[in-house]
């Protein structure tokens, strides 16, 4: 079933690293353009964010209407005006979920304490609830887990997440200051990332143990928030076909197909955002199909 696929990548020649296929729970179909290593997610690493959020919450560490300032009061910056105090207790976990903070950039940093820099960063438009894609958001969310559970986020993980899905010692990307990046950085392999999936499908079942709550599944895969795209859940992107994706930049994706009981995993290294495009279409036009 991925001929048609192989023969586009190979035509075009993108650095596509491999691709596995899962319905009705078994691997159906899997090919490797390059020897199967673990590699950056990018932004596919934000749905391992938002499925540690949802663990935590089931657990009582969490609420989505908790604001920052419970868990980061101490990180502030000296002085913060009492009207940017009021901004930040705005800033809830659900808006952290959401990208609904228009005050929030897509950048990157290079100081050596990010979270006085975002906590620092002015919220004059605090009451928009608009999506703004943003790492920002994702990186917070990551510090609000390890705050409220008092663990590392890979030890938190560990037993939780990782080893039940066959994903032993996950490498991921810090801060400056030790904390878990939540953004992008986590490394997978492609078969590794297509578990992940196969954990949704599942409603949050793997392993004859619900991992993740059954009702997270549901919120974070769901329409959250609009954007120029079919919508965004808690990290995770809807797309057609009453489908939803975690995706990272360069053609990292995870496709969930409830309609047709299928995970497709992808990993690539498509540095031009025509490639990428090209790349998913292609799975629409000559994988999605065959399902």
């Amino acid at each position: 079933m991925l001929q048609e696929f192989i023969t586009y990548i190979n035509q075009h020649h993108y650095k596509v690293h491999g691709i596995v296929v899962i319905q009705n729970g078994e691997k159906i179909a899997e090919h490797h353009f390059e020897p199967e290593v673990r590699r950056n997610l990018y932004s596919a690493t934000k749905s391992i964010t938002s499925t540690a959020v949802g663990i935590a919450i089931q657990e009582g560490y969490l609420r989505l209407e908790d604001s920052v300032l419970q868990y980061l009061e101490e990180e502030l910056p000296e002085n913060t005006s009492e009207e940017h105090l009021l901004h930040l207790s705005k800033v809830t976990l659900e808006r952290l979920l959401t990208m609904s903070l228009v005050d929030y950039p897509f950048a990157r940093l290079s100081c050596d304490h990010w979270l006085k820099h975002i906590l620092s960063i002015p919220l004059p438009n605090i009451d928009q609830c608009r999506f703004r894609y943003n790492n920002f958001t994702s990186y917070l969310a990551g510090v609000l887990v390890e705050k409220a559970t008092g663990q590392k986020m890979m030890e938190y993980l560990k037993t939780r997440l990782f080893d039940p899905l066959g994903i032993r010692e996950p490498e991921c990307a810090y801060s400056p200051e030790g904390y878990y990046y939540g953004s992008t950085g986590m490394l997978l392999t492609v078969n590794e990332l297509a578990r992940f999936g196969q954990l949704y499908l599942q409603k949050g079942y793997y392993g004859g143990r619900q991992l993740v709550p059954e009702s997270w599944v549901e919120q974070a895969s769901a329409k959250q928030i609009e954007n120029k795209e079919e919508g965004y859940g808690y990290y995770f992107w809807r797309q057609k076909e009453n489908s939803y994706a975690a995706r990272g930049k360069w053609g990292q994706i995870c496709m969930v197909i409830p309609e047709r009981n299928a995970v497709i995993a992808v990993m690539s290294d498509l540095q031009e955002d025509v490639a990428s495009a090209a790349m998913n279409l292609c799975l629409w036009d000559t994988v999605y199909p065959k399902l």
